[in-house]
């Protein structure tokens, strides 16, 4: 029988289950290009044989997938974090903007990148579709609040303003004035749903 590092049996495998996780985001951290995750190099940092891997994840799309769902919840609480901080609606949505130009100058949406990028992205779209419908909830709230009567088609057509900023940062534009001029041209955006 292998060695256990925990209480129990179900203890350890959640444990080397996270382990691997954490070692797959790592890869992505450092690298950001998803092609470096395999299950070799996975296992190389975790300790693991390779072929135990797959007592975890069947495949590395699945891997890949469970790095989204274990990133979510940061990214989404950072957002929401960020948004009930700020005064009012208005003030919500230029904090929405903030914490995801945030969220690319701290590293973590060099994971999302080096994930839509993957050759088996496919796979992924349905982590990564429901991860943005978490990033979206928080904004969809606060235009509602503003009176919105569409506002997912709104949070997307903002969302779209926010990737336009996590481009211009990644491609080296200076950060503070980037995502300031992100989140006025947000508010100043919602000017239009009073005048609908």
């Amino acid at each position: 029988m292998p060695k256990i590092s925990a209480a129990t049996v179900a203890d350890h495998r959640a444990q080397q289950h996270r382990a691997l996780i954490a070692a797959a985001r790592e890869l992505l951290e450092s690298e950001g290009d998803a092609a470096a995750v395999t299950f070799t190099a996975v296992a190389r940092r975790t300790g693991l044989a390779r072929n135990s891997v797959y007592k975890y994840f069947p495949d590395r799309s699945a891997l890949l997938a469970a790095v989204v769902h274990d990133s979510t919840p940061v990214w989404t609480e950072r957002i929401t974090t960020a948004m009930a901080a700020a005064d009012g609606p208005e003030q919500q949505v230029a904090a929405y903007v903030r914490a995801q130009c945030e969220l690319v100058r701290d590293g973590e949406h060099r994971i999302a990148r080096a994930l839509a990028g993957d050759r088996d992205a496919a796979a992924l779209r349905e982590a990564a579709g429901e991860a943005h419908r978490k990033l979206l909830s928080p904004l969809v709230s606060a235009l509602s609040d503003l009176g919105d009567r569409t506002p997912l088609r709104t949070a997307q057509l903002l969302q779209g303003l926010v990737n336009a900023a996590v481009t211009a940062l990644e491609s080296g534009a200076p950060f503070r004035p980037t995502t300031e001029r992100a989140a006025a041209l947000a508010v100043a955006s919602l000017a239009a749903l009073r005048e609908a």
